[in-house]
């Protein structure tokens, strides 16, 4: 990756801070993104000189934009851009509501439509696009129907994308985790933790750094010929 312009969005924390992280240890150079100004300028200073943190709500058309115009005013291309922004509060079919079901909606899927729009322009013919799905996007997963319907929704995108963007050679893949050890999943109990694991052919949840490796490498040009593909970092929990 070294010489190349990546842009993470929800870069702060978690599976976005550690691929953020791996593009700069492999030559990148990174703008981040969060919605908290003291979280990201924590992230960037985290990595060293090559990350620029930037406020930014994900959800935000507005903010999408800014970020874009700040990476081509900076560098006047992007090579790689990751979608990371996600969401995942349960509720079950009697507790939905129009702000559960609009937020996830609004995080998970509205900022990844906006995010490449916006990103559309500056990127390079032949640059990469990642999406951080889930392997949720094609589970039953109760009571977390709405997070799985959005990385569904993902999935799907990221099929369309890739065939509309394939005579400009930008390529767009999906990185889909398995249950993975972040702050997101901290709030979880210990009985939800194991439940979680027991499924699990490895027997442990998935490192954010191991995500981080698999977004790096659909970046890279190691992955110059896979396109509309998901790549699953579950530790076999969806596949055996």
């Amino acid at each position: 990756m070294t010489g190349k312009v990546a842009v993470v969005i929800g870069g702060a924390k978690g599976i976005g801070l550690a691929t953020a992280r791996a593009l700069a240890e492999e030559g990148a150079t990174v703008l981040l993104t969060g919605r908290r100004q003291q979280e990201v300028a924590a992230a960037a200073g985290s990595i060293g000189s090559l990350a620029l943190g930037i406020e930014a709500d994900a959800a935000s058309q507005v903010d999408l934009q800014r970020v874009m115009r700040e990476a081509q005013r900076a560098h006047g291309r992007i090579d790689a851009l990751v979608l990371n922004a996600g969401l995942s509060e349960p509720a079950t079919i009697p507790e939905e509501t129009a702000e559960h079901f609009d937020l996830h909606f609004a995080v998970n899927v509205r900022s990844a439509l906006f995010g490449i729009q916006a990103a559309l322009p500056v990127l390079s013919d032949g640059a990469s696009v990642v999406l951080v799905g889930s392997i949720a996007d094609v589970m039953g997963v109760s009571p977390f129907s709405t997070y799985a319907a959005t990385k569904a929704s993902l999935r799907s995108y990221a099929r369309s994308w890739a065939a509309e963007l394939a005579p400009r050679r930008i390529r767009v893949n999906v990185v889909a985790p398995g249950p993975t050890d972040t702050d997101m999943m901290a709030a979880v109990s210990e009985e939800m933790r194991q439940m979680l694991i027991a499924p699990i052919p490895l027997g442990r949840m998935a490192r954010a750094e191991e995500v981080a490796a698999a977004a790096v490498f659909l970046l890279s040009d190691a992955a110059s010929f896979v396109t509309g593909a998901e790549l699953c970092v579950d530790g076999g929990m969806r596949q055996v």
